[in-house]
C-alpha cells in the first residue's frame, strides 16, 4: 500500500525535468502522520509489515501496521497517564529499539513534541539537551551506561518530571515495557489536536564545531520525506528498507520511518550496539534488503570484507548519506557488487537538497542535481547568484514560502536562526561548484576551506585523491598555519590493514596526490592515526584537528 502517490500532484516522472518542473506535495488540513497514514494502513491492510526487529543475539520480532497501532495507541494512554500531552518535549533514547516507533506514532497522537538522542551522550551532553530544549519527560534504554549518565544529570535538568526505561526494572524508573503491557488499546483521535505548523519533532544538529543546534519540524515534515524514500532510496512497495543509522540521529527518520511507510516498504531495524561489517552484510543477504542506505566510512569498511560471500541480489538500490562521496568508493562498490551508489546532500535542517535521481546520469563524485523540492541556489558571499564553474555557499530560497520537510528554525533561539536564515535564503554554510549540465560538485565546509598561497582548497577534492590509494581507509584534510603560504595542506589518515606509517608512505602518498588533482593542493604534511576525531553522530570533527594543531 503506496500512500505517497495521494500526497502527489504527479508521482510518475519520464525525465529530471519532468520532476523538477512537476513534483509538487499536497498536504491536507490538520495532516498528522501517526492518524493519517500509519493507523490507516493498519485499518486498510492490518497485517502488512511494518518493521522488523533484529538483535545480534539472535532474538526478533516481526510487527505489523496493526501491532504499531495496538502499541502506539498503548503507549498514548500511558504517557498521558504520567501527565505528557499537547506541546510536552519528550526526549528519547532508544537506540534501534523496536519501542522507539511505538512512543514516536504515540506522540504525534497526543499532540507531544519527539525529541530524539544518541546513548552515547555523557552527563554534560544529558544536562545540555534537556535544559536548553526544557525537556519534561525521557524514555531511555537500560543498555550500557546512558541510565548511569541520566541519573547522574538529573539533579541538574530543572524541567524533567518523568523517566521510564526499556529492557527491565530500575530504581527510580518508570517500567515502561511492564507499563505498557497493562494500558488500554482504545484510543480515540483528539479534535483540533494540531494544525500544519506546530512542532512534532525536534532533532539536534551533529555539532561538528561548538554546541549543536535543534531544529524543528512541523507536522508537514514526514510528507518532506517521499522524496527521499521514493525517488532518491528507491524504496518498494512491499519491500524491506535498511539504513544503518541509530535513531539519535536524523538519518534514522530519513531511513527508519515516514518516507518508507509511505512508499509501502517494512523498515528492518537491526540492533546492534558495535557495528561489525561481516554481521551487516549477513542480516542484508539472510533477510533480503531490498534498499539500503549508510554513510560512505560504512561502505568503505564493507569493501575490506571479501562480498563474494554474500548474496546481496535482491538489493535494487544503494543509497549513501552523511558525507561526501569519494569517487574511489563509488567505483569499487560498483565493481564489487555491480550496484550504483546514489548520493544526495542534505542537512539536519532540511530533506533530500541535492541529489542523484532515477532519471539522471550518476557522475562519481558528484552531489547530483536539485531537488524539486527546494529553490537551491549557489552564491557568494554578498548573496549573488554564481554561473557555473564558481565555488559557492548552497543556499535554499525561501521567498515563495518554507517548504514541505524545511526545518521551521531553531528551538527558542532566534539569534542563530536569523545567522544562517534571512533575506529569505537559508545558509547551508556548504560550498559547491556546479558544472555546465547542473551537477553540483561538494568543496567543504565554509569553516573547512584552506587558503594557501591565494589558492582556495576544498579538503574534499584531495581526501577524494588519496582514497584513491590502497593504503588509505580514511583521512581528513585540514589547514595548517604557515608563515609563508598562510596555510598549507595537511593530511592526518588512517591506514588500511597491512600497511605501515613510514616516510616512503607519506611521500608516496604526496606524490599520489599530486598525480591525481592539481599539485598545488598536495598535502606538505602528512600524519598518521589509528582514528580520527569524531562527533558522536560518526561525523569527523576537522575543528578539532585544527584545534590540535594550534596548540602544537
Amino acid at each position: 500500500m503506496a500512500l505517497y502517490r495521494e500526497f502527489l500532484e504527479q508521482s510518475d516522472f519520464g525525465s529530471y525535468e519532468d520532476y523538477l518542473k512537476n513534483f509538487k506535495i499536497k498536504v491536507p488540513e490538520n495532516f498528522n502522520f501517526a492518524y493519517d497514514v500509519c493507523d490507516r494502513i493498519a485499518r486498510e491492510e492490518p497485517d502488512r509489515l511494518a518493521l522488523r526487529w533484529i538483535h545480534p543475539d539472535g532474538r526478533r520480532k516481526d510487527f505489523t501496521f496493526a501491532d504499531i497501532k495496538r502499541e502506539s495507541d498503548k503507549c498514548a494512554n500511558l504517557l498521558t497517564k504520567y501527565g505528557i500531552g499537547k506541546g510536552d518535549i519528550v526526549m528519547l533514547v532508544l537506540m534501534r529499539h523496536y519501542q522507539f516507533w511505538f512512543v514516536v506514532m504515540a506522540l504525534h497522537k497526543i499532540g507531544a513534541i519527539t525529541l530524539p538522542a544518541t546513548n552515547q551522550l555523557m552527563k554534560k551532553d544529558i544536562v545540555y539537551r534537556a535544559q536548553s530544549a526544557g525537556v519534561k519527560a525521557l524514555i531511555g534504554t537500560s543498555y550500557g551506561t546512558f541510565a548511569s549518565h541520566m541519573e547522574e544529570a538529573e539533579p541538574e535538568c530543572e524541567t524533567l518530571k518523568v523517566k521510564m526505561i526499556t529492557g527491565g526494572p530500575r530504581e527510580g524508573w518508570v517500567d515502561f515495557d511492564a507499563e505498557l503491557a497493562e494500558q488500554s488499546e482504545v484510543w480515540e483521535r483528539p479534535e483540533n489536536l494540531n494544525t500544519n505548523e506546530d512542532i512534532t519533532m525536534m532533532y539536534f544538529t551533529s555539532g561538528t564545531s561548538g554546541y549543536p543546534k535543534m531544529a524543528t519540524h512541523d507536522y508537514r515534515y514526514p510528507l518532506g520525506h517521499i522524496q527521499t524514500a521514493v525517488y532518491w532510496q528507491g524504496c518498494v512497495d512491499g519491500g524491506i528498507h535498511l539504513t544503518i543509522s541509530e535513531t539519535g540521529w536524523m538519518k534514522a527518520i530519513w531511513g527508519k520511518l515516514y518516507g518508507q511507510w509511505l512508499a509501502g516498504s517494512a523498515v528492518l531495524a537491526y540492533d546492534f550496539d558495535r557495528f561489525v561489517p561481516k554481521d551487516m552484510l549477513r542480516i542484508m543477504s539472510e533477510e533480503g534488503v531490498t534498499t539500503f542506505c549508510a554513510p560512505p566510512t560504512m561502505y568503505r569498511f564493507f569493501l575490506q570484507e571479501d562480498l563474494s560471500q554474500y548474496d546481496l541480489s535482491k538489493i535494487q538500490r544503494c543509497a549513501i548519506a552523511g558525507e561526501p562521496l569519494n569517487p574511489e568508493v563509488f567505483n569499487k562498490w560498483k565493481e564489487m557488487t555491480g550496484h550504483t551508489l546514489y548520493e544526495i546532500f542534505g542537512q539536519t535542517e532540511l530533506c533530500v537538497t541535492v541529489g542523484t535521481f532515477p532519471w539522471m546520469k550518476i557522475c562519481p563524485g558528484s552531489m547530483g542535481k536539485p531537488s524539486p523540492q527546494f529553490d537551491v541556489d549557489l552564491v557568494d558571499d554578498d548573496g549573488n547568484s554564481l554561473p557555473a564553474g564558481q565555488v559557492g555557499e548552497i543556499v535554499v530560497r525561501t521567498r515563495h514560502g518554507v517548504p514541505v520537510g524545511m526545518f521551521t528554525g531553531y528551538y527558542k533561539d532566534p539569534e542563530r536562526t536569523a545567522e544562517v536564515w534571512h533575506d529569505d535564503m537559508y545558509h547551508t554554510l556548504d560550498l559547491a561548484w556546479r558544472d555546465e549540465w547542473g551537477y553540483f560538485w561538494y568543496v567543504g565546509r565554509k569553516d573547512d576551506v584552506i587558503k594557501s598561497s591565494g589558492y582556495r582548497i576544498g579538503p574534499f577534492e584531495v581526501e577524494s585523491a588519496l582514497m584513491e590509494h590502497p593504503a588509505v581507509v580514511e583521512t581528513a584534510v585540514t589547514g595548517v598555519p604557515d608563515p609563508i603560504r598562510g596555510q598549507i595542506v595537511k593530511a592526518t589518515v588512517v591506514l588500511a590493514k597491512g600497511y605501515e606509517a613510514s616516510d616512503a608512505l607519506k611521500k608516496e602518498l604526496q606524490d599520489h596526490v599530486k598525480r591525481t588533482t592539481a599539485p598545488y593542493k598536495y598535502p606538505r604534511v602528512v600524519e598518521f592515526v589509528s582514528e580520527l576525531p569524531k562527533t558522536i553522530s560518526g561525523k569527523i570533527r576537522r575543528v578539532a584537528l585544527r584545534e590540535q594543531d594550534s596548540k602544537k
